[in-house]
């Protein structure tokens, strides 16, 4: 397999990344930068700088004079409307360009990358979407409960208003829609932003900020300050001047955020991953067809290594191995090699830590009961040198078993058989996630209880995708919050109650 990765990178010159803050481009203050490597071939696409504790500090700090003293909050809604206007068209102009470094900086398939979904196409509409939000955020009136104290007529109103300086800490995996998903709400409402790409994914987020400065975005509204946990988001998240953390990623770190979040009483809006089922009844559309979407989310595309995935498939009895047999054929189809290669379909695990992670749970799983189906292994030859793994299909699990259990975020998909509809919802629900989960099954009402039986913030019926305008985020351990839709203009508000005596 000969790789083009490089090659790729010069066609799009891409240079070292450095901090922007308060409007201009600068290099971390004690000079320190990272490797960002493709995890198809692990060759070094670029480096960029690590913002220390002290660049965050300077990171906030222009926030928050941007939102204290500049114009952003204070802007016309018609005023504001214009910057994203302008954003909009540029993206839209860039969008192959941010296609193919999405593809370079993550692995990510050309083909994949460049679908609606997780594109350029989608971080425009998602813009798009928040633009038409700017000129209706309103409150309410309401009538008077009782008496005034002073015996005087009163109007009762409420106003909602930017909660103030955001840290939005963004994952590897969907960079340039996520990206967009935190800042456009948080604009829109009138904030003002820090954003954290990870250090696995910087080349978008770099590209979107240069777009955002383009479009003449004022000084300190957004900022970026890359690097990894320690020490750019530790000292992100513990900044007293942040009033807002909006979060996407693992369970441990979101709960170090609740942790850190405490001192100041942080906003936080948290996505933390997922185990979902997929429910498929004897009378689903396709049998065959719903064992395609399910093996599809963890074979194709990003290989499993989304948090929204249904990883956990439910199957009736009776149609329970005409179902494994279908997700089987599915592995054979998958092809791996170079990620701006239209034919590749899948791509390798982002980093060396995270595959063997992945390789642990497949270890593991068959000293635990689980029968392999197909895959748990590795992909030899020139693919070798990359971070891949074979897709995997484990049977007969059962909800004690490690492999059902945690989230795996890698090719791995488990299916367990169920004997009626109590059954199945009593089994998706044996979980500490509740992200999302799909429903499939030709009966009305059977779906409709199901998928209000089901303790997810997304459930699919026969469908299953995310979309901007509607709220998204999960049940019990998979977060907190709802990005999407009115949901994102809830959490980058605060009410504000104003009760005004009429009477001279």
């Amino acid at each position: 397999m000969a790789m083009s990765v490089l090659e790729h990178r010069d066609q799009l010159n891409v240079q070292p990344g450095h901090l922007f803050i308060d409007g201009a481009w600068s290099d971390a203050s004690d000079g320190g930068t990272w490797e960002q490597k493709n995890p198809a071939t692990n060759e070094v696409v670029t480096t960029f700088a690590i913002g220390t504790a002290a660049d965050v500090d300077r990171a906030v700090l222009a926030a928050r004079r941007a939102f204290d003293e500049g114009p952003w909050p204070r802007l016309t809604a018609k005023e504001r409307k214009k910057y994203f206007s302008r954003l909009v068209a540029l993206i839209t102009e860039h969008g192959d360009e941010l296609n193919n470094l999405q593809t370079l900086e993550m692995g990510m398939p050309i083909a994949f990358s460049s679908l609606p979904v997780v594109s350029s196409e989608m971080a425009a509409g998602v813009f798009d979407h928040h633009a038409g939000w700017i000129d209706k955020i309103c409150g309410s009136t309401y009538p008077t409960y009782e008496t005034s104290p002073t015996g005087g007529d009163v109007q009762i109103m409420s106003f909602r208003e930017p909660v103030g300086v955001v840290a939005a800490i963004i994952p590897w995996n969907a960079p340039m829609m996520l990206f967009a998903q935190k800042v456009a709400p948080a604009l829109a409402t009138g904030c003002t932003v820090v954003v954290k790409p990870s250090e696995f994914a910087v080349l978008t987020s770099l590209k979107l900020m240069a777009l955002i400065e383009e479009a003449g975005f004022p000084p300190g509204v957004v900022n970026l300050v890359a690097g990894p946990g320690n020490p750019t988001g530790e000292a992100l998240i513990t900044h007293p001047g942040v009033d807002k953390v909006t979060f996407t990623g693992s369970r441990a770190v979101g709960k170090r955020i609740l942790e850190a979040s405490g001192d100041t009483i942080k906003r936080v809006t948290l996505e933390l991953g997922g185990k979902s089922p997929s429910i498929v009844f004897e009378d689903a559309p396709s049998v065959e067809g719903a064992a395609m979407m399910a093996m599809g989310m963890v074979s194709m595309g990003i290989s499993g290594q989304g948090c929204v995935c249904q990883t956990r498939s439910l199957v009736q009895r009776s149609v329970y191995d005409a179902f494994v047999n279908a997700a089987a054929s599915l592995v054979g189809m998958v092809q791996f090699g170079d990620p701006f290669d239209a034919a590749t379909t899948s791509s390798a695990i982002i980093n060396a830590r995270q595959l063997d992670r992945i390789l642990g749970f497949i270890d593991k799983a068959p000293s635990q009961g689980a029968r392999l189906v197909a895959g748990g292994d590795r992909p030899g030859g020139d693919l070798a040198q990359g971070n891949f793994v074979n897709p995997t299909l484990f049977a007969d699990v059962d909800n004690s078993m490690s492999i059902a259990r945690e989230e795996v975020f890698g090719p791995v998909l488990v299916a367990m058989p169920f004997d009626d509809e109590a059954h199945a919802i009593a089994l998706a629900n044996d979980t500490e996630y509740g992200l999302g989960a799909g429903v499939y099954t030709t009966n009305i009402a059977r779906a409709f209880r199901v998928a209000k039986a089901v303790r997810a913030g997304t459930v699919g019926i026969n469908e299953y995708t995310v979309w901007p305008n509607a709220p998204f985020g999960g049940y019990k351990q998979s977060g907190l919050g709802r990005e999407g839709g009115w949901g994102s203009i809830e959490a980058f508000t605060e009410t504000k109650s104003v009760i005004v005596g009429l009477s001279d």
